[in-house]
C-alpha cells in the first residue's frame, strides 16, 4: 500500500520561524513601505535581518501567501451563490447601508448636511 507523503514545508530550510517570514512579507505587501523601511521596523522589534532578505522572502513566499488569501476569499464568498443567503445578508446590512449611502449628487449641500446629521444621530442612538 502506498502512503501519501506529506508535502514538505516551504519554510523547511530557513533559519527564521514561519511566523517571522509571514510577518515580514505581509508588512511589505500591506503597507507602502520600502525594503529598508521594513528592515528598520523589524529591527525596532528585535528582528535583525537585511533588506535583501526581505526581498528574497517576498519573491519566494509572496505568491504562496497570495494564493492562500485568494483561496480563503473564494471559500468565504461561496455562501453568496445561493439566493437565500444573499437575501439574508442584504436584509441584515440594508439598514446601515441606507443611512450612509444617500445620493449626494442628487441633493444640494444644505439638504445633504441635514440628512447626514440625522443619519449620524440615528446611528448613535442605535449604537447606544
Amino acid at each position: 500500500m502506498l502512503r501519501r507523503r506529506k508535502p514538505d514545508s516551504p519554510f523547511k530550510r530557513f533559519n527564521s520561524s514561519p511566523e517571522v517570514i509571514r510577518l515580514v512579507v505581509m508588512m511589505y505587501v500591506r503597507f507602502p513601505l520600502s525594503l529598508r523601511n521594513v528592515e528598520d521596523l523589524l529591527f525596532e522589534r528585535g528582528i535583525d535581518i537585511c533588506h535583501e532578505t526581505v526581498r528574497f522572502w517576498w519573491n519566494r513566499f509572496g505568491p504562496l501567501f497570495a494564493s492562500d488569501i485568494k483561496r480563503q476569499r473564494i471559500s468565504r464568498m461561496r455562501g453568496f451563490r445561493r439566493m437565500k443567503s444573499l437575501q439574508k445578508f442584504a436584509s441584515v446590512h440594508a439598514n446601515v447601508h441606507n443611512h450612509f449611502s444617500s445620493d449626494r449628487h442628487l441633493t444640494d449641500r444644505k439638504t445633504y448636511k441635514a440628512n447626514r446629521s440625522a443619519a449620524q444621530a440615528e446611528w448613535q442612538n442605535l449604537m447606544a
